[in-house]
């Protein structure tokens, strides 16, 4: 068996060529390994890399080897057992492949995984790829304009720092072509004579001494001129290019009452962070708004949303509410993109839920762009959710999606933000 190593070095600007060119051969196995290792990762850790897992069978890799079968001739050095005409019997094939230390078994075929880490911004990556907010749309474009700096050329003016030294010796080496192009013509012209009068029989003393000093006053010419000069420095050049871009608003809107116990609570929590992650990561200029409610709305900071520990009962509408009031008061439909996400376990005062629904109907779904609703629990459905049942049949920008596991958080996150192909956002 034979092995390759790719010892060839790292393109210029290139950070681990062959490393990006092994993620891309197996994206879908590491996208697998992905979804299966975010449902095991903590609520803190989010963040962070991953030690990806590919079963070794799915690494289909070329090799070289001695095939099975037809006939060859060997020579074995120190051979006493066989003689010209013996057949050698073929090796008994063993039955594990593994390099592990387990105990021997007398059946199966066994396979070591591959196991490799990948840094945080390759995990974010493939985290986030093909996801996009929906109906996503740029306002105000005249009010919100971003710039990035990128190159424009060369200029004759700058700092130190930007001289870009190859174009400034191109720029030496044409002048000083252009300065003694017509100087070193005559320079030739005049070498050849010199040459011609020196190979003549004949005595020219008076003419090889007055060509000598033409060549020589030529020449002290040509070394005047300056290697380089102040006209040949060229700066590199740099501008800012403006980027129209949309401003968006995501509201996070989570129960935090009595009936969400620790568990529901951790589920809701990561899919927060899943979500988190994807805005701030793929969107610069989005604001997150934070709101945790039981029978009062509060709007919080991030650390405040995740970590804080406040529970009491449960009136869902005071987080409508209140997203309500920040609306008017912050962040008006016609300038902003506004989504929402809601999470519950559904549990919510009876008297309540219809007038979460009005309220969604009425002020909150006629100024968003996409409105999601997360219900974590594995009992049957409250009144809530069959309230907001009837608004999603009339509303096709309003989302409800049911999580009874960890297992179920990134399936349906990437459902509710998959790529519309079919639409620009």
């Amino acid at each position: 068996m034979a092995n390759f190593i790719d010892r060839r070095l790292n393109s210029k600007n290139k950070s681990m060529v062959n490393r990006q060119r092994f993620l891309r051969r197996y994206k879908s196995q590491i996208k697998k390994s992905l979804a299966d290792a975010i449902n095991k990762r903590g609520v803190t850790d989010v963040n962070s890399g991953e030690n990806i897992t590919i079963p070794k069978k799915d690494l289909s890799e070329p090799f070289f080897h001695q095939g099975e079968g037809g006939n060859r001739n060997r020579i074995h050095p120190g051979n006493d057992q066989f003689t010209t005409g013996d057949h050698i019997p073929r090796p008994k094939k063993q039955q594990g492949q593994g390099s592990g230390e387990g105990e021997a078994s007398d059946s199966g075929e066994g396979d070591d995984d591959f196991v490799f880490s990948i840094s945080k911004d390759e995990y974010l990556n493939l985290l986030f790829e093909d996801l996009e907010l929906p109906n996503l749309e740029k306002n105000q474009l005249d009010k919100l304009i971003e710039y990035k700096t990128v190159r424009t050329g060369f200029c004759a003016d700058g700092v130190p720092a930007n001289i870009d030294i190859v174009k400034s010796l191109q720029g030496s080496i044409a002048r000083r072509i252009a300065m003694t192009a017509s100087k070193r013509r005559e320079l030739k012209t005049l070498d050849e004579e010199l040459s011609e009068l020196e190979q003549d029989n004949l005595e020219h003393t008076t003419d090889i001494k007055k060509l000598k000093k033409q060549i020589k006053a030529l020449k002290n010419k040509i070394a005047k001129v300056p290697f380089i000069d102040t006209f040949d420095l060229r700066f590199r050049n740099y501008a800012k290019q403006a980027v129209p871009t949309s401003k968006a608003v995501m509201f996070c809107l989570m129960d935090v009452s009595g009936s969400m116990d620790q568990a529901t609570k951790d589920i809701a929590k990561r899919f927060y962070i899943l979500l988190y992650l994807f805005l701030t990561r793929t969107y610069k200029t989005i604001d997150v708004v934070y709101i945790r409610h039981h029978t009062q709305a509060k709007e919080v900071d991030e650390q405040e949303f995740f970590y804080s520990q406040e529970t009491g009962g449960t009136i869902a509408s005071s987080a409508l509410e209140l997203m309500s009031d920040i609306i008017e008061e912050r962040y008006n439909a016609s300038d902003w993109n506004i989504y929402a996400a809601q999470a519950s376990d559904g549990d919510n005062w009876a008297d309540d839920s219809p007038h979460c629904s009005e309220l969604l109907k009425q002020k909150i779904l006629p100024q968003s762009r996409y409105f999601s609703y997360i219900e974590i629990t594995q009992r049957a459905h409250q009144t809530l959710w069959h309230q907001y049942m009837k608004i999603a049949e009339t509303n096709p920008h309003f989302a409800m999606r049911h999580i009874k596991t960890v297992d179920d958080i990134y399936p349906v996150f990437r459902d509710l933000f998959k790529k519309n192909t079919t639409q620009a956002a």
